[in-house]
């Protein structure tokens, strides 16, 4: 088997492949990207067992075969490269050879009847999403999703389809994010939980990419298919947590602000907030918030006032200045409106400007007692 290949047009596929593998393996075999090559097209597989994922790549080539190729050397020696064609050539050696203008490298491969076959989806419901449009629900919900092991449901992001729109969520118990698309539906409804990973994947290839993605699902598995690239990843298994019952219907205290005047006063003042509880105190009253957080331990301490617009009764409540930062950081409006009920009740952000009128964003955070 031999075949020719432009060297940038196989380093990015790879550089993306390469995120599914992890750092440390059992399988030695995981530590390899699949190379399948047949019709003039090399298809580049890489697997950690609960992700899949392929890319197809143009090549030039004269025979047909699979070999499973060591990820880390062949991407850093391909990284070295500038833009020319390399030629691949299987030996008896039990190596692949790379040509390149000025060398050739030989790498040691692994028979493609070791590397373990994706998940196939069967009895699979289907829908067509815009890729921009998943993308921005993925890059809008998956930083508020939780890491804690014991409570893996809350480790991904919620997808729950119907005919009136698709909503994505994610929630560490801490901070929820809600995302609404009511321009594109689903004849059937259906819900599952996406793992980290595999989103992480999709939001850097997806964002601002018009491209249509299929998407294929079933209980146990989903199946993204877009260009020439195919992801297959296991969901999380398990019910997700009733977030509608956590998001406040009643907020009386409506506070409208700038969001970048929020978002530096709040870095600025959390600098002096207690390094365990981050903890910074909002006081309303009129048309001015005060933001203030101290250390006590070392007698550390900020204030600050702003003007803002405010309807409702004086109150002051507590919040984790690292959420608070982390949502305004990932929102790209100009204003944002804040609604609070009582101290001990979650508030909620959302964008005044910014966003399509067929998308809907909530942000809740989670209030800190207060200690007077």
């Amino acid at each position: 088997m031999k075949f020719i290949v432009s060297s940038s047009a196989l380093l990015k596929p790879i550089q993306t492949l390469f995120g599914v593998l992890n750092t440390t393996n059992t399988l030695p075999i995981l530590d390899h990207f699949l190379f399948d090559v047949g019709d003039n097209k090399l298809r580049v597989t890489a697997t950690d067992l609960e992700t899949t994922m392929s890319a197809v790549i143009e090549v030039e080539s004269d025979a047909s075969g699979s070999i499973a190729v060591p990820a880390r050397l062949l991407l850093e020696t391909i990284k070295t490269f500038p833009e020319q064609p390399l030629t691949f050539t299987m030996t008896d050696q039990n190596t692949v050879e790379i040509s390149s203008s000025s060398g050739k490298y030989a790498l040691a491969y692994a028979t493609a009847e070791e590397f373990p076959k994706a998940a196939s989806v069967s009895d699979a419901s289907q829908i067509s999403i815009p890729g921009n449009v998943l993308g921005t629900a993925i890059n809008n919900t998956l930083f508020a999703s939780g890491n804690d092991d014991l409570r893996p449901v809350m480790s991904g992001v919620f997808f729950q389809f119907s005919s009136t729109g698709l909503t994505f969520v994610a929630t560490d118990a801490h901070k929820l994010v809600r995302y609404i698309r009511t321009d594109i539906t689903s004849n059937e409804s259906a819900e599952f939980i996406m793992p980290k990973k595999p989103l992480t994947l999709l939001k850097s290839i997806l964002t601002g990419n018009e491209v249509e993605v299929q998407l294929e699902y079933n209980n146990s598995n989903a199946h993204f298919t877009f260009d020439d690239i195919e992801l297959t990843c296991r969901l999380i298994d398990g019910k997700y947590p009733n977030y509608e019952a956590v998001i406040p219907k009643d907020n009386p205290n409506i506070l409208t602000i700038d969001r970048n005047l929020f978002l530096t006063t709040m870095k600025r003042v959390s600098i002096f907030s207690n390094k365990t509880t981050h903890q910074v105190r909002l006081k309303l009253a009129g048309a001015e918030l005060n933001i203030s957080a101290e250390d006590i331990d070392y007698s550390n301490r900020a204030d600050e006032r702003i003007s803002c617009s405010f309807q409702g009764s004086d109150m002051e409540i507590g919040f984790n200045s690292r959420f608070l930062i982390e949502m305004l950081n990932n929102m790209t409006c100009k204003e944002v409106q804040f609604e609070m009920s009582l101290p001990n009740r979650a508030g909620l952000l959302t964008p005044i400007d910014g966003t399509d009128e067929n998308e809907h964003i909530t942000m809740l955070v989670m209030p800190v007692m207060l200690n007077n």
